[in-house]
């Protein structure tokens, strides 16, 4: 058997609660053969008699009146499903996933989460811990909507990618240790170091950093959390190259129990946005972009 058809559907509904095929026709717009055609392909397909044409009103059958009762719902989810694609894509309402680093969602992204809730309260945006090659690949696959990335990626001919913010990295060092004003490879190499994962753009970065100096360390331990990697170094675990943190959220404890300074030759993380072509985004999708623009570094 063919699945229903929703406008014939409608078109039951309408004249169970009109009582004629004329009033319905009226009311659903429409001419009263297609109405009379509506009908009778229904009966045809479902092998039954769904109503009794009377001399003053049409009315359900008992078939009729068990699918007027379903059809209801029926109708009413397909209304919802409707009613929410438009809401998603007039940007009034629906689900974004993006995805980040854990040094973006503890420093940066709560701000831009604030304004959304203010400003776009039934847009709900999903969040992923994402290192920047994990969000590339989910953004190509369709599985995510905007990624926060570190720079530079890849050229990505089905990808936007929008330069977004910057942040000096520095030297994290343990305070009992006696550390010089400016951080140079040649003094951190030797030292206990805690590393981002060796998956991650950062630990990349920062080796080459080392590198380039002539310098190959190995950390003690790596790990893809900046909050828990200051943690081990306030706790005297080793040092840490990390982005310099905007926020001042970190307890006050441990901001004296370790020592945040410059290092030379000096490294900036640069972070961008990430996303598919606007001409492909849904509504909801546009004001999170809209949002962390915002939000972008002024150059």
């Amino acid at each position: 058997m063919r699945q229903l058809n929703l406008d014939q559907l409608r078109t039951l509904v309408s004249i169970a609660d009109l009582g004629s095929f004329s009033a319905a026709a009226r009311a659903l717009h429409l001419a009263q053969p297609t109405v009379s055609l509506h009908i009778s392909e229904l009966e045809s397909r479902l092998g039954a008699p769904l109503v009794v044409r009377g001399n003053r009103r049409v009315t359900p059958t008992a078939a009729g009146a068990a699918l007027v009762e379903r059809g209801r719902r029926l109708l009413r989810e397909a209304d919802d499903a409707i009613d929410a694609v438009k809401r998603q894509s007039q940007g009034l309402a629906g689900r974004v996933r993006l995805g980040t680093s854990t040094g973006v969602v503890v420093d940066l992204l709560p701000q831009v989460l604030e304004t959304l809730e203010r400003e776009h309260a039934g847009i709900d945006v999903e969040v992923s811990i994402l290192g920047s090659g994990n969000a590339i690949t989910r953004l190509l696959a369709g599985t995510l909507d905007i990624g926060l990335v570190a720079m530079p990626q890849p050229p990505q001919p089905q990808l936007v990618l929008t330069p977004w913010r910057t942040q000096p990295i520095m030297a994290f060092v343990p305070s009992r240790w006696k550390a010089p004003k400016r951080i140079t490879p040649d003094w951190l190499a030797p030292k206990p170091l805690i590393a981002n994962d060796a998956s991650t753009h950062m630990y990349r970065q920062t080796m080459e950093w080392f590198a380039d100096a002539g310098h190959s360390p190995r950390a003690r331990i790596e790990l893809n959390y900046d909050a828990a990697i200051r943690s081990l170094v306030a706790a005297g675990y080793g040092a840490a190259l990390l982005p310099l943190q905007e926020s001042t959220d970190a307890p006050q404890a441990l901001h004296d129990r370790m020592q945040v300074l410059p290092i030379t030759p000096k490294l900036t993380r640069r972070l961008g946005i990430a996303h598919r072509a606007r001409g492909t985004l849904d509504g909801a999708t546009a004001r999170v972009l809209e949002v962390l623009m915002a939000f972008a570094q002024k150059t």
